[in-house]
């Protein structure tokens, strides 16, 4: 069953939501028969990075709320990520322009490291400070889930993934994605945002079982036939 995930390297909630769903599949009895998919949205994509800008003043601006409201806004998302034991230092995250992020993460699932991929990236903005939109940053991130630094490199350098991550946006588009993290379990069921544990493993059941039907879920009308034992 596939579970597909949209989310953006500069959303608190995405991380926060990434730990939580992770408890609720790791309590869940199938969860070797889970598939997950990550995907990308942009909850920005006009923002040009620019290291002067500190992540308050940024917040402040789009936002239109004071720097003080924002830093309470800061404490109380870094106290729910630390509840799922996370560690955040939202005053000094690199406000980055995602789009390269994105297309790494794109290079990385094409390996099979899309979880790992997303892990190193919001870990890298959120935790350790660094700049998402840097080649070196997202060279070493590569180097550190186990892709070949070369490859990063080459594939960062052009416009490699690009057409994937626009494909993903624009799905998130014409299903109605308005905000992220956004799962979407069996494409009929959907959990918006870092929601408990116990209500991403209650969607899970649900899409489990219809799941589980709609794999059997066929009328067989008998004819002639032939087996694999030779008679027909």
């Amino acid at each position: 069953m596939k579970v597909e995930i949209w989310s953006d390297v500069m959303c608190p909630f995405c991380y926060i939501g990434k730990r939580r769903f992770e408890e609720a599949l790791q309590q869940f009895p199938h969860k070797d028969k889970v598939e997950v998919e990550w995907k990308s949205f942009q909850l920005n994509p006009d923002l040009k990075t620019d290291l002067s800008v500190s992540h308050t003043r940024y917040l402040a601006q789009i936002k239109g709320w004071t720097e003080d409201y924002v830093h309470q806004m800061d404490q109380h998302v870094t106290q729910m990520a630390a509840e799922v034991g996370l560690t955040y230092n939202l005053s000094n995250a690199v406000v980055a322009n995602s789009f390269k992020a994105h297309r790494f993460g794109h290079l990385a699932k094409q390996h099979g490291l899309g979880d790992a991929a997303e892990e190193a990236l919001f870990k890298a903005y959120f935790t350790d400070s660094k700049n998402t939109d840097d080649d070196a940053t997202l060279v070493e991130l590569g180097i550190s889930i186990g892709l070949d630094a070369e490859l990063v490199k080459q594939t960062l350098a052009s416009d490699a993934f690009a057409d994937e991550v626009r494909r993903d946006i624009n799905e998130a588009q014409q299903l109605g994605i308005r905000g992220v993290p956004f799962f979407v379990m069996n494409d009929k069921y959907a959990v918006s945002g870092a929601q408990p544990a116990p209500v991403f493993t209650q969607t899970l059941e649900k899409a489990y079982e219809e799941w589980g039907q709609q794999r059997s879920a066929f009328e067989v009308i008998d004819g002639p036939v032939c087996g694999p034992d030779g008679n027909c």
